[in-house]
């Protein structure tokens, strides 16, 4: 599902479940992260570990550890640049050479109505308008939740770019469905705020891509060299 909204040059690796989740398959520094953890909080920290290194293999990479880092951004080896997400019943892992892409960011969240108080946290009032267009032409769909997942995929490309905190009032995202049912489109998301240099240009909007299938919506943003 997530490989659809990349480009080639990533490598998806994704899990319905948490069939590989034994904890001898972290590295010991992994499993110290979250030796106090939860249950379930082990398990989707496992798969989702699993994922990963299963993509480093098809990009030759050898296995190694992958600890959170500041603000809990995963820490990847030289060279490289991923994502991950991980929600009820689904873990993702998206990586890519360094050299092909400047940044990305993936996100998956269960296709379900975003709680109205999260979304007033959230959501401009601006973007909740376009909510109320988006849903009127197709109620089937929640855009709510696709919004929180599209500013989540933002704000995880924009952190390995700045090294700082993207609130989600400093992004006005809109979003646009490609399909007469509405289950798949692009978005464009405006930095409210001075954005990343990328190759001496600043940037000033994010491309994403989302889908929903699979009881799940999932969106991404690629951040091209420029």
């Amino acid at each position: 599902m997530i490989d659809e909204l990349l480009p080639r040059s990533v490598v998806a690796v994704e899990a319905y479940g948490d069939d590989e989740a034994d904890q001898a398959l972290l590295h010991p520094e992994e499993r110290a992260v979250v030796a106090r953890a939860v249950d379930r909080r082990r398990r989707e920290f496992t798969t989702v570990r699993v994922c990963a290194r299963r993509a480093m293999a098809k990009l030759g990479v050898p296995p190694a550890p992958i600890l959170p880092g500041e603000r809990g951004a995963p820490q990847w080896p030289e060279g490289l640049l991923g994502s991950m997400t991980h929600c009820a019943g689904y873990r993702a892992a998206a990586l890519v050479r360094a050299t092909d892409l400047a940044s990305l960011g993936i996100d998956a969240e269960p296709h379900a109505a975003l709680p109205e108080s999260v979304l007033r946290s959230v959501a401009l009032a601006v973007e909740r308008e376009r909510l109320t267009l988006l849903h009127a032409r197709q109620p089937a769909i929640h855009w709510d939740r696709l919004l929180y997942s599209a500013k989540e995929s933002v704000y995880k490309a924009w952190f390995p770019l700045t090294g700082k905190r993207l609130d989600f009032e400093e992004a006005d995202i809109e979003i646009h469905p490609e399909s007469e049912t509405g289950t798949y489109g692009r978005f464009r998301a405006e930095l409210l705020v001075p954005g990343p240099v990328v190759g001496f240009r600043r940037i000033r909007h994010f491309e994403g891509r989302w889908v929903v299938s699979h009881g799940l919506v999932a969106t991404a943003v690629a951040i091209p060299h420029t």
